[in-house]
C-alpha cells in the first residue's frame, strides 16, 4: 500500500515537474489557491490528472485544452454550476474555467467557483 502510495505521488508530481514555462508555474499557482482554499481540501491523481477532492469527493482537476494548449480549472458539478466564467463545451457533467498562463489567474473568480462546488459536494453529503 504505501508503496502504491508513493508511486502515486510521484506521478502527481511528475505531472507538475514536466510541464514547460508558462504552463507549469500556472498549474503550481492553481494547485496551490485550490489547496488553500479550504483546510478539506486534498490533492490525488486519479484517471492520470490532478484532481481535488473535497470531502473525499471529486471537486475538480487540472488540464489543458488539446486544440488551444489553454490550462482550465474542470469542476465535477459543473453542470450544477451557473457562472459566466464557465464553458460547458460538448461536456455533459463538468464545466471549465480557462486560465491564461501568460496572465494573472483570476483569483476571485475562481475562489467564487471553488466556493459553488463546494456547497454542492456539501449539499449532497449532508442530506
Amino acid at each position: 500500500m504505501l508503496y502504491l502510495h508513493l508511486m502515486m505521488l510521484n506521478e502527481l508530481e511528475n505531472f507538475y515537474l514536466n510541464l514547460h514555462e508558462p504552463d507549469q508555474s500556472c498549474f503550481l499557482a492553481l494547485r496551490d489557491i485550490i489547496l488553500d482554499f479550504d483546510t478539506e481540501m486534498k490533492s490525488d491523481w486519479k484517471y492520470k490528472l490532478p484532481f481535488f477532492m473535497y470531502r473525499n469527493k471529486m471537486c475538480c482537476y487540472l488540464w489543458k485544452d488539446k486544440k488551444t494548449q489553454e490550462p482550465y480549472v474542470s469542476f465535477s458539478g459543473g453542470k450544477n454550476m451557473n457562472h459566466k466564467a464557465l464553458e460547458a463545451g460538448n461536456r455533459t457533467q463538468f464545466k471549465i474555467f480557462r486560465v491564461d498562463p501568460n496572465q494573472d489567474i483570476d483569483i476571485k473568480t475562481l475562489l467564487e467557483l471553488l466556493n459553488s462546488a463546494k456547497k454542492l459536494i456539501d449539499l449532497k453529503l449532508d442530506q
